[in-house]
């Protein structure tokens, strides 16, 4: 029985999030437990040199050829978004992890999706993603969490092993628009945000929407890729990062709703805000992008170069 409360009270301290299995304390709203303290709440890693998010400098990214185009398997499915719920700290949905997946990309293999959850500021107005380009911080960040096939799935095992190749996640920005007839999934998603209001509450979203609909109007064969980390603690340096560069463009209402409908796990409730970790040092590490193709000649000049190739011709047939 005693054994049974502690672990209760455990349960209650320490917020199970989306960096499933950490057994970290922290919070991003308290000063006993924010960003600030997670390099001395979780120093094995979250003081590490690849640690992420990192702000994307345009000017310095280096091109891949290999950086081709994903093969995204599920994501056209309105079953495999299987529920959301509050995890204290962030909204999080569920993915059918046997059904979802994302390969290509120049990934080392098969990696299974298990889940997707977003960060964001205070409103539709404030700053919210981590990631940044060239400085600029957009008002929300969805982050896609697939494992690589050989853990089967399983996240702990992936963290522990400390294989730098263990976990790739696709991020993608999310801009505010007025356009409202273009998000309706998100409104469909963030209709069910008032049912998990407190810490802890879920609820099944089964046949409601596809992840492709969310990720509608992205051109998913542009992106930057690096090597970092996981953005919460245990901060586990594991994560091949995708961060797409078109954003998703969603209704600023909608983006309002997770700023005033759901709670951090804390008591009294305390509504949940700039729920993001500010950008890491790069520390010499090298942002990649694909190289741009080579611009085919116009018409009008392969004209004025055949013009002139004849003229030359020309020229030497007199001498």
């Amino acid at each position: 029985m005693i054994v049974f409360v502690v672990t209760c009270l455990a349960a209650l301290l320490c917020p199970s999030v989306h960096s499933e299995g950490s057994t970290v304390a922290w919070c991003y709203h308290k000063p006993t437990c924010n960003v600030t303290t997670w390099p001395q709440l979780s120093p094995q890693f979250c003081n590490g040199s690849t640690q992420s998010p990192i702000d994307i400098v345009t000017a310095s990214v280096q091109g891949n050829r290999n950086l081709t185009s994903f093969n995204f398997i599920g994501f056209d499915d309105n079953s495999n978004l299987m529920s959301i719920i509050n995890s204290g700290e962030s909204v999080v949905v569920n993915l059918d992890d046997y059904k979802m997946a994302v390969q290509g990309g120049d990934l080392p293999g098969l990696y299974n999706s298990k889940q997707f959850h977003l960060h964001w500021g205070n409103t539709s107005s404030s700053p919210g993603s981590e990631h940044t380009v060239d400085g600029k911080q957009y008002p929300m960040e969805l982050h896609i969490v697939n494992i690589n096939s050989k853990y089967h799935g399983n996240l702990s095992t992936a963290k522990a092993a400390n294989d730098s190749t263990g976990l790739a996640v696709l991020c993608f920005f999310i801009e505010a628009t007025s356009e409202k007839n273009k998000t309706k999934s998100w409104d469909i998603l963030t209709s069910f945000l008032t049912r998990i209001s407190p810490s802890g509450n879920q609820t099944d979203i089964m046949n409601q929407i596809t992840m492709d609909s969310l990720l509608e109007g992205v051109d998913r064969t542009k992106y930057y890729r690096y090597q970092g980390s996981l953005t919460t603690p245990s901060c586990n340096e594991v994560v091949i990062w995708t961060v797409f560069k078109d954003p998703i463009k969603v209704s600023q209402d909608f983006i309002n709703r997770f700023s005033t409908s759901t709670y951090f796990n804390s008591s009294p409730p305390v509504l949940m805000t700039n729920n993001f970790r500010g950008v890491q040092p790069l520390n010499g590490r090298v942002v990649t992008s694909q190289v741009p193709k080579s611009a085919a000649p116009s018409s009008a000049a392969t004209s004025t170069l055949s013009i002139i190739i004849v003229y030359l011709l020309s020229s030497l047939c007199w001498l």
